[in-house]
């Protein structure tokens, strides 16, 4: 499928350049339902300031010599805009028959997103990185991409030394009336309270934790955590191909040679006088501009490596500068797909899989960490690599604002946390509610409720700009009207029921006379066919809000269709009771709403229900 809007551009660009105008910038639009035409564009209004000629005139000038494209059946001028009129018949046919096929970009991305701390379970806060994450690799592989989602787990930590800790302090022993990790969790914030009156202790026994976990000596109890957070994921929709273990990392000596490729920069020195004595320091001033101070300390004058030192070492072997990882499998998802993870008993290619070596690095990580991964990125470009450089070229941080509980910061330490496990359910079992009313027989309501509730969540997260800042409320979050998911899934819904009676009536999109269509289906069409180019955009920006828009434009688009009434206020859209040839081509654009409904939900990880 591809979108007639840059078809008319390179038309346009083509005739545009007798006129002696390269690389003109031309906007194609969809004409409003009042004025002339289907598509149109304003671009004689831009060469007339280059050319110094009235822009009527160049109009009409280019309409003389363009080479329409397929489906286009006119241009015509109005005064100095250029309207183009569809081929009614052909134009539909076109976009009915047509599928989203991505043309290979041929580039690896390796997208980072989740990383909840293995100590306890994932909240609300988390939701958004998860699903918006996941959303944007669903997008970069309907965009041609080869994707790689990755899953770090900081497994060395305090937090995780601090639940496990608490489980030995307070003597407790897991009985499995709760999930592993909501229960380890709970105790982790009891231990936040029990520091008040014995903080030597715990303090004590936390570092002993510590020092078990940087020895892997816990890796099994750590596992257990992580396989308990994973099915929360799997209950999103969400599915990995690697997890990353923080003592892997360690283990494997990232910052050690991540460190020996920079000391070949001459970005980066060793000064033996003033403040950065005897430090190692880079100067990120070209790079970044503007900065008060442009020297990062990697390695302090004690010998100490900084944070960031340890994150450059990891982004240099997700970009394929060196190896230094083994992998096994760990789990099998929903799906059927095979889950690795970083082990110390593993091999360089399990089954001759090949793992990060990206070409484009993608983290999904919130906005406070802007500069420490912006200092990240730049050190690509500063490790003299080929590989790096690339990276440097099209990575990017994906920053987003935080999520706020009912108008309060979330704290996992102080308790104030609202778990996704129980928003997942209190989600399905208010879409349940909803759809037993509205169709008490459905057969299999336990899992429609479950599509339209995990929906409604993960769409709320997603319509959304990243940088916005999302305020959690139940209300909002579980909305089943307006711009939401089950508006979407609703319509798709409806377009499988008129499918459905169809075929009990014998009925089929057999011999189609495309010729009896009219502007009601070449407006429904134009909606559809823009898909290519929201998929395009959004993969580039790494915006799946763009994508949710959409959603609700195709959804809004079909239901107008669907409840169109003529002058005299009957409906003459009926797709059933429309003559012969003319029912045949409705049934037809019906199905490819359907499937464009479900391929722009499931680019945002929803699923689209039959019945609702």
């Amino acid at each position: 499928m591809e979108d007639v809007k840059p078809q008319l551009e390179r038309a346009l660009a083509e005739a545009i350049a007798i006129l002696g105008v390269s690389d003109p910038e031309i906007s194609i639009q969809e004409v409003p339902e009042d004025k002339p035409g289907d598509y149109g564009t304003p671009v004689a209004f831009t060469l007339a300031r280059s050319l110094r000629r009235n822009p009527a005139t160049i109009a009409q000038e280019i309409t003389s010599r363009i080479e329409l494209p397929p489906g286009i059946a006119r241009v015509e001028t109005s005064g100095p805009y250029i309207n183009f009129v569809v081929d009614v018949a052909s134009f539909v046919a076109s976009v009915v028959e047509s599928a989203l096929e991505p043309s290979p970009h041929d580039k690896k991305v390796v997208i980072e997103h989740t990383s909840v701390n293995p100590n306890k379970e994932a909240h609300v806060g988390h939701l958004r990185n998860i699903v918006l994450g996941d959303a944007c690799g669903r997008i970069l592989q309907a965009d041609g991409f080869e994707v790689e989602v990755q899953n770090y787990i900081d497994d060395t930590g305090r937090q995780a030394a601090e639940s496990f800790f608490a489980v030995r302090y307070f003597g407790k022993d897991f009985d499995g009336a709760e999930k592993y990790d909501h229960w380890l969790g709970r105790l982790y914030v009891e231990l936040q309270s029990a520091k008040e009156s014995d903080a030597e202790t715990i303090e004590q026994g936390v570092r002993e934790v510590m020092h078990q976990l940087e020895r892997g000596e816990l890796r099994e109890e750590v596992e257990r955590v992580v396989h308990s957070q994973l099915q929360t994921s799997y209950q999103l929709g969400v599915e990995y191909d690697l997890l990353v273990w923080e003592s892997d990392v360690v283990h494997s000596g990232f910052l050690k040679r991540g460190l020996e490729v920079l000391e070949q920069s001459p970005y980066v020195s060793h000064p033996q006088d003033g403040k950065y004595a005897g430090a190692m320091v880079m100067d990120v001033a070209e790079f970044i501009p503007g900065l008060e101070e442009s020297t990062v300390v990697l390695v302090r004058s004690d010998g100490n490596a900084m944070y960031v030192a340890k994150d450059i070492g990891y982004q240099f072997w997700k970009a394929g500068i060196f190896e230094g990882l083994l992998y096994q499998p760990f789990d099998s998802q929903p799906s059927g797909k095979t889950l690795y993870t970083s082990s110390p008993r593993g091999e360089t290619h399990p089954s001759g899989r090949t793992f990060a070596h990206g070409e484009e690095i993608v983290n999904v990580i919130d906005v406070r960490q802007s500069h420490p991964q912006t200092i990240v990125r730049t050190a690509l470009a500063l490790s003299g690599t080929e590989e790096g450089t690339k990276a440097y070229q099209s990575s990017q941080h994906l920053a987003y604002e935080v999520v706020t509980l009912e108008g309060r910061p979330m704290s996992g330490r102080k308790g104030i946390t609202l778990s996704i496990d129980e928003v997942i359910e209190e989600a399905a079992r208010r879409a349940r509610a909803v759809v037993e009313e509205k169709n008490p027989g459905l057969s299999n309501i336990d899992r429609v409720a479950h599509q339209v509730g995990v929906g409604a969540l993960r769409f709320g997260m997603l319509k959304s700009e990243a940088r916005r800042i999302i305020d959690f409320r139940w209300e909002q979050a579980l909305s089943l009207q307006g711009d939401s998911a089950p508006y979407v899934q609703y319509a798709h819904a409806r377009a499988c029921s008129i499918l459905r009676a169809a075929q009990a009536q014998g009925l089929s999109a057999d011999d189609p006379d495309w010729s009896q269509l009219g502007p009601l289906e070449v407006r429904l069409a134009q909606v559809i066919t823009r898909l290519p180019g929201v998929v395009r955009t959004a993969a580039q920006e790494l915006a799946p809000h763009i994508v949710a828009q959409y959603c609700l434009d195709l959804a809004t688009a079909w239901n107008a269709y669907y409840n169109h009434k003529d002058a005299e206020g009957r409906y003459d859209t009926q797709v059933l009771k429309s003559q012969s040839g003319l029912r045949e081509a409705r049934l037809a654009l019906v199905e490819k709403v359907k499937t464009t409904l479900a391929t722009a939900l499931s680019l945002l990880g929803i699923e689209s229900p039959e019945e609702m």
